[in-house]
């Protein structure tokens, strides 16, 4: 399993970071995890192939993290080189299906293929199961619906993804174990902001859960003013990288 950092930014944009989204690979299965705007660029220039893509999951509907479904549909449907022919599965939190109809009643006349189908599904307490992996899902506390996502191969790795949350059990129980555990961490410990996590809390998650190591993402740019790994070691005595836009990680 290998994880691609896409985006290790939010909605604020800066020349270091862009808007958060990651892919992550599973056997020969090439998953998208949320992709707010320039995640097609980052694909691109991660070596990934966006017409390739299996499976699309969101964590949320807010539009740091959905802004590039649209683009990546539409370039999808008129690549003129290749045609596409494989279903493309895109998952979401609760209101997901909503969300996706209205997008669609202005733009499935440019997104809508008669080759392949665009199969939708909100997440629920069922697992996403997958030739070689499955991945569990369990919402999270922020300021609309959002689910983190527990990926877990063949072999036992486990890759676990917050979304954007505020310190709650259901972060805690997904991440049990984890052998890369990726938590938002927008804001420093001084300028907690409610339904984010701080470095404090993103390490007082690691250490109840018990993972191996922990990759901080989703930084604002104050997030640079700051020693972000100092705070968070006081609270988790693992392995703590912090994310940059393309980082490639091994699981």
């Amino acid at each position: 399993m290998e994880v691609i950092i896409l985006g290790s930014g939010t909605c604020i944009p800066t020349l270091k970071r862009i808007s958060p989204g990651m892919a992550i690979k599973i056997g020969p299965d090439n998953i998208l995890l949320d992709g707010g705007t320039g995640t097609i660029y980052q694909l691109l220039k991660a070596g990934i192939d966006y017409m390739g893509l299996d499976y699309i999951l969101y964590t949320h509907l807010h539009c740091d993290h959905t802004a590039e479904l649209i683009p990546l549909l539409f370039a999808i449907k008129y690549s003129l080189d290749r045609l596409r022919r494989k279903d493309l599965r895109i998952f979401g939190p609760p209101g997901f299906k909503d969300f996706y109809q209205a997008l669609m009643s202005i733009y499935s006349k440019w997104t809508v293929s008669d080759f392949y189908r665009i199969i939708t599904q909100e997440v629920s307490c069922e697992p996403i199961e997958a030739e070689g992996w499955r991945c569990l899902a369990k919402p999270m506390t922020h300021s609309t619906p959002t689910v983190g996502y527990r990926f877990e191969d063949r072999a036992g790795k486990t890759v676990v993804y917050s979304g954007d949350t505020d310190y709650c059990p259901g972060i805690v129980e997904l991440a049990q174990g984890a052998n890369l555990l990726i938590l938002e961490c927008s804001f420093p410990d001084e300028k907690r902001v409610v339904s984010h996590l701080t470095p404090g809390l993103a390490g007082k998650i690691a250490q109840e859960a018990k993972c191996q190591r922990l990759l901080l993402t989703h930084l604002y740019p104050l997030c640079d003013q700051y020693d972000i790994l100092g705070q968070c070691r006081k609270a988790f005595s693992g392995d703590i990288l912090l994310a940059h836009d393309l980082m490639r990680l091994a699981v």
